[in-house]
């Protein structure tokens, strides 16, 4: 199946608004799309100084500043690919996505380099100073112009790193059509407009946290990133810049909906949207009696292979508080019976994605794209490649999507995706513990709280394992819970058995 796909060069999302309107807030400057483009532009031409490659990764490890903005557009403008990097990640994450992706360059403030050891970045590739390259862009000179329309727009744009439950993170490789088409199909069903204020407080290294930043610039509206300490903090930003959009995740929605919220941080909201984990029928009740009916509330459901899936419509949500809703825009969302066939209503299958929005794989990992890119079922109106999710899922009889659980071992906590695998591994290379096992627990404010099984190494301890922990992974990815064993249960096969320590989880 084709459609009229709006498909375009990814820069060409800083033409979008009038010239004059407000296109990015960062802290109390506003830049307009004319100075928002001319900004891209700059920076796209002191990239290009840099006799990069055509292709080449160049990636970026910065909170919310003004470069993390720019570089999604500025980096494809130049001909390169952006890899960013999200900064809670320790060295060691680091180190990996920059090896893996093979980038040519970091671009990182030097309190973050200076946290980097030798061998951390790849023999040969830049180190950039984020205070340097923003000197050079207010200064005269060259200003790269918005790339061709006719530019292919099946080229590579973006390689964003997600966990796997078999390894360490692993980049998916987005085009700018992935991107784009993604930006007009968000715009489209949150029905954002050229008078939006989008509060930008999720990681741009996520792919709906940089969603903010793509689908309010397809609509001509402004963004106001925010790297926050408390839900105080996004609560007086909500207030002072008359914020209409929210996005959020739900363990950050349970601590917003626990606060006193004042009339003038809710006045101007039209949307709060929600994906990373499900909303539950109580949290929407909460939303709904700080906001009002007002505000409309979109639960989403998406994956970093296809970006988004589906949404729910908000004049839904109410009756409906615990559905996936259907396909947003330019997706094709099908349940695949175990028999390959289309589900019927009520029916238990895999949610399969097909469409445009389907991203090209995973990079340089043949293997892994294979088991989860696979060419779509026979009923597919678009054919072509798809992303099988690994999801369990259901239909009801209006078509409204219901989720049952996931098939592989991800732990989904604080909106985040963690590999088991990787917090394992890192427990094992401590020296303290011999063996290693982490599970999700359900927790009512993480979606799922990391459990972590270990089997000692000799006189090890807890607090000096946590300490390790501490050091070597982000906050989100840290244990909530250790459960010291004697022994690890093992199957007939002598493999580690997971479903026998599921059992423990509730002990």
């Amino acid at each position: 199946m084709t459609d009229d796909l709006p498909a375009f060069p990814l820069d060409h999302l800083a033409l979008r608004g009038a010239p004059d309107a407000p296109a990015l807030r960062i802290k109390d400057q506003v830049y307009s799309y004319q100075s928002l483009n001319h900004r891209i532009g700059r920076l796209a031409a002191i990239l290009a100084a840099q006799n990069f490659a055509a292709g080449d990764r160049i990636a970026t490890w910065l909170p919310k500043t003004e470069l993390a903005c720019l570089m999604p557009l500025a980096a494809v403008r130049a001909g390169l690919v952006h890899v960013p990097v999200n900064p809670l990640l320790k060295p060691a994450q680091v180190k990996h996505i920059l090896t893996d992706s093979g980038a040519r360059a970091l671009l990182t403030a030097k309190v973050r380099a200076g946290q980097l050891g030798a061998g951390d970045v790849p023999t040969g590739a830049l180190l950039l100073d984020e205070s340097e390259i923003l000197s050079a862009i207010d200064q005269p000179g060259d200003v790269m112009p918005p790339l061709p329309a006719d530019t292919d727009t099946n080229s590579l744009a973006a390689i964003l790193y997600t966990s796997g439950s078999t390894g360490r993170p692993k980049g998916v490789m987005l085009s700018h059509a992935n991107l784009a088409i993604g930006a007009v199909s968000v715009a489209s069903y949150l029905k954002l407009a050229a008078n939006d204020v989008t509060l930008a407080v999720l990681p741009l290294s996520f792919d709906y946290g940089q969603n903010q930043l793509l689908s309010t610039w397809q609509a001509g509206g402004c963004v106001v990133p925010l790297d926050y300490l408390t839900p105080r903090d996004v609560i007086n930003a909500c207030a002072k810049h008359g914020v209409t959009t929210l996005a959020a995740v739900p363990p950050l929605w349970v601590q917003l909906a626990e606060q006193d919220w004042p009339m003038e941080a809710t006045a101007a909201m039209r949307r709060l949207t929600n994906s990373g984990g499900a909303l539950t029928p109580s949290l929407v009740k909460a939303l709904r009696g700080i906001f009002g009916t007002k505000t409309d509330i979109y639960a989403m459901y998406g994956l970093t292979e296809a970006f988004r899936s589906t949404y729910l419509d908000p004049a839904l949500i109410d009756a409906n508080p615990t559905s996936m809703g259907k396909a947003i825009p330019y997706a094709e969302i099908l349940v695949v019976a175990k028999d390959g066939s289309e589900a019927k209503p009520e029916e238990h299958g895999e949610l399969v994605h097909a469409g445009p929005l389907v991203a090209q794989g995973y990079w340089q990992d043949a293997e892994r794209t294979a088991l989860r890119y696979k060419p779509a079922p026979a009923f597919s109106r678009y054919g072509g490649m798809a992303v099988w999710s690994g999801d369990t899922v259901w239909r009801d009889a209006d078509g409204l999507l219901y989720f049952v659980g996931r098939d592989d071992a991800m732990i989904k906590t604080s909106g985040n995706r963690v590999s088991p695998t990787e917090v394992e591994e890192v427990a094992i290379e401590s020296g303290l513990v011999a063996e290693a096992c982490a599970l999700g627990r359900k927790d009512e404010r993480l979606g799922e709280a990391i459990v972590l099984f270990v089997r000692a190494n000799g006189a090890a301890n807890e607090a000096t394992l946590a300490a390790y922990m501490k050091a070597a992974l982000p906050n989100f990815m840290q244990p909530a819970q250790y459960v010291w064993l004697d022994e690890f249960p093992k199957n007939a096969n002598g493999k580690l058995d997971r479903d026998g320590l599921k059992d423990r989880l509730a002990v």
